[in-house]
């Protein structure tokens, strides 16, 4: 096992009727600025939970943040934030509105306009301070309820990045798996996909004597395909929801990554597919992720039969089972509803393959977890999808 240092500052508040219990952990002086998305809140009830919970603090709202948000709608609200002396920042929605959060949250003391250096500016550009940042979740999926990561984009650009901080962990995080209840199926299915290829990110690297690690990542991944098509229920199965959503949030609040490789090339290649052709998050990593692991299966010789072994029940030679297994993944995503190819979304793999090389030759990037993906092999990965 490797070295770490593990920090995880977020107090999880979780089950239902939890949203009144913000009252306990925001200063009662603190001037809030409440962001949210396209306002389901104000339909399912939430919002007016959290305005009831904020009781006489003063509240800015900010509404209308994108899936994957834009940077150049997050600086609008950084200029209200400097503008309004705001002093806590309060994201009620999914993953989008918490990563725009805390862009927001570090934009605003961040001396200068060009906030935007801070999210592509890698390891050179790192904020100093943020304002305290709490969340109320309501679609689970990407984790950023329990960690410091956050990814925005920039449409002027097509751009997609993704920055961290110690500084942008929430303070508290509430979730109520209610808050789910009234959620489009499709944002389900997205939010289960997302969770576990965070997961195989983490996991499905080169083995570095990580036993438990290994089985805290197996427990995820078993849980979520033990969960994920009754969580997609109509009326809503409340054990399977809140399954869903502690899943979710441990599959990326960095605690099984702890000490071991990591690859995230999937997202990586994600990234720019929803950059470049508008498909949701998860859309986007699991046309990536079956022919990622085909075309590294020998480098993943060992994580990948162990993964066919131990999540799938699989047997047989080594081989066998790892071409198994990726077949087995991609059918549980078909299962819930989600492509696998780019195809199906009329996109041409060949074009896509271009494009993205293009983009990361220019930038000189390499990826996985032995940075042997070139941007020549990410195009080879794409092209498999069709």
């Amino acid at each position: 096992m490797n070295n770490f240092e593990y920090y995880n500052p977020t107090r999880i508040i979780f089950g239902q009727q939890t949203i009144s219990r913000l009252n306990n952990h925001i200063p009662a002086s603190a001037k809030v600025l409440m962001c949210y998305g396209g306002g389901s809140i104000k339909k399912n009830g939430v919002y007016d939970q959290v305005i009831t919970a904020l009781g006489k603090r003063t509240i800015i709202e900010f509404g209308g943040i994108e899936p994957n948000p834009d940077y150049d709608h997050l600086m609008k609200a950084i200029a209200i934030g400097r503008q309004e002396k705001i002093d806590f920042i309060l994201a009620v929605g999914g993953g989008s509105v918490i990563d725009g959060a805390k862009l927001i949250a570090v934009g605003i003391p961040y001396p200068g306009d060009d906030v935007w250096a801070i999210v592509c500016g890698g390891h050179s550009v790192k904020p100093k301070t943020a304002l305290p940042l709490g969340t109320v979740l309501t679609l689970p999926g990407t984790g950023s309820e329990m960690n410091g990561n956050s990814v925005i984009s920039r449409h002027s650009t097509r751009e997609k990045r993704a920055f961290a901080s110690k500084l942008i962990f929430p303070k508290i995080s509430i979730l109520d798996p209610t808050t789910t209840f009234s959620l489009p199926q499709k944002q389900v299915r997205n939010g289960i996909v997302d969770a576990y290829v965070h997961v195989i990110e983490q996991y499905l690297t080169y083995p570095v004597n990580s036993p438990l690690q290994d089985r805290q990542a197996e427990g995820i991944l078993l849980t979520l395909q033990e969960i994920g098509e009754r969580a997609l229920e109509t009326p809503p199965n409340y054990d399977a929801r809140a399954n869903l959503m502690w899943s979710a949030t441990n599959a990326l609040n960095k605690l099984i990554c702890m000490g071991v490789p990591e690859d995230w090339t999937t997202h990586s290649i994600g990234h720019e597919l929803t950059a470049f052709y508008g498909l949701d998050h998860a859309e986007s990593l699991a046309v990536v992720l079956p022919y990622l692991l085909w075309v590294k299966r020998d480098q993943k010789k060992v994580k990948l039969p162990q993964y066919g072994r131990r999540v799938w029940g699989l047997s047989g030679n080594d081989a066998e089972i790892s071409s198994q297994a990726i077949e087995e993944m991609s059918r549980f995503f078909n299962r819930l509803g989600m492509p696998t190819r780019l195809t199906f979304y009329d996109i041409d793999p060949d074009e896509a393959a271009k494009s993205v090389r293009e983009r990361f030759e220019k930038r000189g990037s390499v990826f996985g977890e032995k940075k042997d993906i070139t941007p020549g092999v990410v195009a080879q990965i794409l092209r498999l999808s069709r």
